[in-house]
This record gives structure tokens, sequence and C-alpha cells, in this order.
């Protein structure tokens, strides 16, 4: 092979190299936060299919007072019915007097270490592309997730864990799957990585048992090799750099995955703090729980999904039954995550957040005991806790029947701004050159919602 290096050869390699070094040169430096951070790490629990403002956190009594009376409204499924009041009794909670449905009772007795925002409004009304913006700031496919871009700013803090985990739903994945927790156009070593809820947290991370110690060693050390034999063939691969770290923390996670998954070790009173005495809160507080071990070990982001396609908070239609049914598997862990990482000095400087991809119409779809909501984008609440932030405080508000903002509106760009601001990041500053473009994750939009922060 010639020694001599062509000057087309020479731009692409440099050209490609340049962001996965730039990436490994931050990652290994620790976390580069553009300013003070108030919060180290992220555990967002993400509602699947929506569940609905009008029934949790947005008190709305001029709904209660015409309800069934005809209201002309679109919707997405076009079979928008009469106003439908809320089932459930609102009630001040707290010192903060916060307005929570008695569907949530366990965060509702957590009002006063909460912030409400209720006046985030999102671009879909369908699941998918809702739950992708959530996730990505876009409707389309292909762009980072808001967890791939927090570990690309801030590095990891575990050299033995992976710094984005993403623990999905018994039920199953989101919409989208494995869409949610993408890299993108990001170095692939930022991709989230999914932990099973039953069985080994990580498939095939043990050895198997019929094969030696020193045998693996031998087999790994040689494919060690040949993958850095192929990367040195292949400058500015960031997916072969990625694998080769991949094998790296597998080894390091031989030992560290089953200590943090084994919850066996938790105390009697945090396993019913979670739930895990009720067979319809236990796989939910698995997960809460798991989070929670996760965070106070380095684990920089932890994404939560509570439902998936196949079981959600989907609610077109016997809204009473499916919303009971979802909130007596969110509810318990969900304040249980809250309480634990505040006993434990942690909610200071974790940001806690509970989305979902939209909210529910203010009339009903279908009538009587069997009637629902449809997908409502327009106007939903998104709850936050710790970093920082104003507890028992509720940031903007719907008209009176919960449909578009009155005050304050958030657009989701607005959210990942003021996360990533938690986080000592600027939005504006956290780019990566890709297709001719700056990009970020806010993308030319969003701004920092400073009122938030106490």
């Amino acid at each position: 092979m010639s020694s001599e290096i062509s000057r087309r050869r020479w731009l692409l390699d440099a050209g490609a190299g340049f962001g996965w070094l730039a990436f490994a040169s931050l990652a290994n430096a620790g976390p580069k936060p553009h300013f003070a951070p108030r919060a180290k790490r992220v555990v967002q629990i993400f509602c699947t299919g929506g569940m609905s403002h009008l029934d949790t956190f947005d008190y709305k009594p001029e709904l209660a007072r015409r309800d069934g009376k005809p209201f002309d409204m679109p919707t997405f499924f076009g079979q928008g019915g009469n106003l439908m009041a809320c089932p459930w009794e609102f009630s001040r909670r707290g010192q903060s007097g916060l307005w929570v449905s008695g569907l949530l009772p366990h965060l509702a007795a957590h009002a006063d270490k909460l912030t409400l925002v209720r006046s985030v409004f999102a671009k879909s009304a369908n699941h998918m592309p809702a739950i992708a913006q959530m996730n990505t700031g876009f409707i389309l496919t292909g762009f980072p997730s808001f967890g791939a871009w927090v570990m690309y700013g801030l590095g990891a803090e575990n050299e033995n864990l992976p710094a984005y985990v993403v623990l999905q739903d018994p039920s199953g994945p989101p919409w989208g799957g494995t869409v949610q927790w993408t890299n993108g156009f990001l170095p692939a070593a930022v991709q989230g990585t999914t932990f099973r809820t039953a069985g080994d947290p990580v498939p095939d991370l043990s050895r198997p048992k019929d094969i030696g110690a020193e045998a693996r060693a031998d087999s790994l050390s040689w494919l060690d090799r040949m993958n850095r034999r192929h990367a040195e063939m292949h400058s500015g691969d960031s997916t072969l750099d990625a694998r080769i770290r991949g094998y790296e923390l597998a080894a390091r996670m031989q030992m560290s995955v089953p200590e943090v998954a084994s919850l066996d070790s938790e105390s009697e009173a945090t396993r019913r703090l979670y739930g895990f005495d009720r067979k319809e809160t236990e796989p939910h507080a698995r997960n809460c729980l798991l989070a929670r071990r996760l965070l106070e070990r380095g684990v920089r982001f932890v994404q939560v999904y509570h439902g998936g396609s196949g079981n959600s908070w989907d609610a077109h239609g016997n809204l009473r039954s499916n919303h009971e049914k979802m909130s007596r598997s969110y509810d318990q862990p969900t304040a249980a995550l809250v309480q634990d990482l505040a006993a434990r000095g942690l909610l200071d400087d974790t940001l806690v957040m509970g989305v979902s991809e939209f909210g529910r119409t203010p009339v009903s779809q279908g009538t009587g005991e069997s009637a629902g909501r449809d997908h409502h984008p327009d106007c939903f609440t998104v709850w936050m806790a710790g970093a920082g932030l104003k507890p028992g405080f509720a940031y903007g508000s719907s008209d009176d029947f919960g449909r578009k903002p009155a005050e304050n509106p958030v657009a989701v760009h607005d959210l990942h701004a003021t996360a990533l601001h938690a986080l000592g990041l600027d939005h504006e500053r956290l780019t990566f050159y890709h297709n001719g473009a700056r990009r970020r994750l806010t993308d030319v939009h969003g701004h920092v919602v400073e009122s938030l922060f106490a």
C-alpha cells in the first residue's frame, strides 16, 4: 500500500472524523456545561398514548358547568361530541394549593414539589410523530433524541454504565420504537441503551456457561484487534468507533449491571413505597426504582416509558376505565420516585419530567359510559420537579375548556431549551454540523422559560 494519501482521501477522513474526535475528547474530559448547571441528570417519565390534562392537572370549572353542551371544534378523528366534564374531583393540594384531580392521589401528595406547565402545545395529533417531537424536537424521523443531545453535550459520569438508558413498559415499545431514543446524525455512541424489564436487563451480556473465562477473554481480545484494524482502514466511521467502545463498556457492564439491577437488595419499606406489593403497580415500580438506582450511580439520562403501543393512555373510548387503569399502575411508583429522590438528596440536582405526546379534547368521543376523548396537541400539561425549579408552582394557563393556551404558551422547543438550560447547556450553542446546516435539538426555535426557576 502506498504511504501517500490523496488530497481527496485526506479531506474525507478529516471531515468525517472531526465530529467524533470532538465527542471523544469531550467525553474523556468529563462534563462540559456552558454555564453553572442546576441539574446533573434527567429522568423523563413518558405517558405513552396521551394522558388527559383535563382529568389530571388542569382544573376547568367551566367545563364542569357546561358538561354535555354542544361545542364545535375539529378533532383528529372527526368524531367530536359535546363537552365532557372530568369524572374525577379536583381539589387544591399541599400548601401551594395546586389543583390536582383524584385520579393521581400519590402525586397529589407531593404537589409542593411539582412544577406544572399548563400551556404546552405540539405540532402533531398523530402518536408516532408527536412522540418523536417530544423526544427529538421534530415530527420527522432521523433526528437525535433529547437524551442523545444531553450525552453529546455533557458526556458520561460513570464509565461502567451507559450514560443514556431507556426502560420500556412491559406491554411493548412506544410508537416508533428505537426511533425515539436514536442518536440520529450524532456519533453512534450517544444513542440510548434499552434495559429489559424482566430477566437479564441487557441481553447476551453475561458470559455463556459453556465458555470459560480465559476463552472468552481471548475471543474478545481477537475481536478488538480486528475491529481496530478495520477502524484504521475506515477512519471517521463513528459507528465502528462506537462498536469498539461498546465492547469495552460491555466488559465493564458484566460487573456493574447485575449489581444495579439487583432490586432485591432494596429494603422492604422501599419496595412497598414503590408498589412492589401490588400486581398492577409492580412493573412500573420496578422501572422507577431501577431508574433511581441508575441515577444515583451516575447515569446521565434515564427515560421510563409508562404504556406501550398495545396498552396506553389512548382513551378514545371508556375514558374512565382507561385512565383509572393506567393511573393505578402509574401514580404510586412515579410519586415514590420523586419522594425517594428527595429523601436521598438527589432531587435538587435531578430534573424530573412527566410528559406525554399530547393531551385529550374537552369534547367527548362517543357517548355515555363508553365516551372517551380524542388526541389534542393544541394544549396540554407537563409536570416537572427538582433542578432548581419553583416547587408548588403552575406556569401558563389554558382557556376555559383546556382547548388552547390562554396565557404564556410553551412550545415543545421551549421545554427542550429550558431542560437543557437546567443542565447548564445553551440550546443555541449545543449544535452539530450535518448536511450543510448547524443542527440543534430546538431547530431554529425555542426560548428558555426563565419564570420556571426559583
